[in-house]
């Protein structure tokens, strides 16, 4: 699989990365051992770039990808986890809360300081079992611009230049604060999820200016929490069900998919990747079977006038 290096830093990913917040239980519960045969099957098919944050689980999904990757060789593969929210004991804490079940007994605490950012980063090499993280992330500081702007960033830019991390960056759901980050503060990377895609098209002007910064777009979301990987009643667009109007558009983009014999889940991640920005599309999985899924459709040989068609639909 081919890898793409973060902006200006040594830090390399693969074009694929996998996505661990599933290792959180998301929606439903997962077992240990489902974690470990996914991380098997994602290696197995060349991705060496896996994301993951104390907030999925309060901390579950830290400690089994790191568990998982365990034996594999630190030098093989990038690991991405994210500050802002302190991961607290606490018996009276509810074991499902957003969006994630039967998790320990812990509470989220957000905290942008520098020194809650260090805490943080030491919590979660403690819960993957490493000495190192490769990329840092602000994780959603959609409120809390000021402190993490001018608190969070800095403190990574030390640890960044102490050699603790290797790249840092700032991971959301809207583009307009990434924009203001990647003009504003000295970020490597953003992490954009769910607004670039096939039916969000919104951040493209962020990745253009990325483009133009030097600054590397990590693409997640492109299935859009579900829509875009299998179409139907039910499915999910941006964590709640999809409306009628969402599902027939994403019903048309499939049949034109299908009138070239590519897979949706393909045109999805070929969509993103294709722009020069993006350094890899990292896509979630729950199972070995769409961890190797994620590597087939990354690496799909996509005719041109597809992207026209689809580009005409939307």
């Amino acid at each position: 699989m081919d890898t793409n290096r973060i902006g200006r830093t040594t830090v390399v990913t693969s074009s694929i990365g996998l996505g661990a917040a599933a290792f959180g239980n998301l929606y439903t519960a997962t077992e240990d051992e489902q974690a470990h045969t996914t991380v098997e099957a994602a290696w197995a098919a060349g991705i060496r770039y896996f994301d993951t944050a104390p907030h999925y689980g309060v901390g579950l999904a830290e400690t089994r990808l790191g568990a998982a990757l365990r034996g594999r060789p630190r030098s093989a593969y990038t690991i991405s986890t994210k500050v802002g929210r302190l991961l607290v004991d606490d018996p009276a804490a509810p074991t499902a809360a957003e969006g994630f079940v039967d998790t320990p007994r812990r509470r989220r605490v957000r905290d942008y300081t520098a020194d809650g950012v260090r805490r943080s980063l030491e919590s979660s090499l403690e819960r993957l079992g490493l000495d190192r993280i490769d990329i840092a992330l602000v994780h959603d500081p959609d409120e809390h611009w000021e402190q993490a702007a001018h608190e969070a960033v800095p403190a990574l830019v030390a640890l960044r230049e102490q050699g603790v991390v290797g790249a840092i960056g700032v991971g959301m759901n809207q583009s307009a604060m990434l924009d203001r980050f990647v003009a504003e503060t000295d970020v490597d990377c953003v992490l954009l999820a769910g607004r670039y895609t096939l039916l969000d098209r919104s951040g493209g002007a962020l990745l253009d200016h990325c483009a133009k910064r030097g600054v590397s777009v990590l693409a997640g979301g492109v299935y859009n929490s579900g829509l875009l990987a299998d179409p139907r009643p039910g499915a999910h667009f941006d964590y709640a069900p999809a409306d009628a109007d969402l599902l027939a558009r994403a019903l048309r983009l499939q049949a034109i998919c299908a009138g070239y014999d590519v897979p949706l889940r393909a045109a999805a991640i070929g969509f993103a990747a294709a722009h020069p920005a993006v350094a890899t599309v990292l896509v979630g999985a729950r199972g070995p079977e769409e961890a190797a899924d994620a590597a087939a459709m990354g690496g799909w040989d996509i005719p041109a006038p597809l992207w026209a068609e689809l580009a005409a639909a939307t």
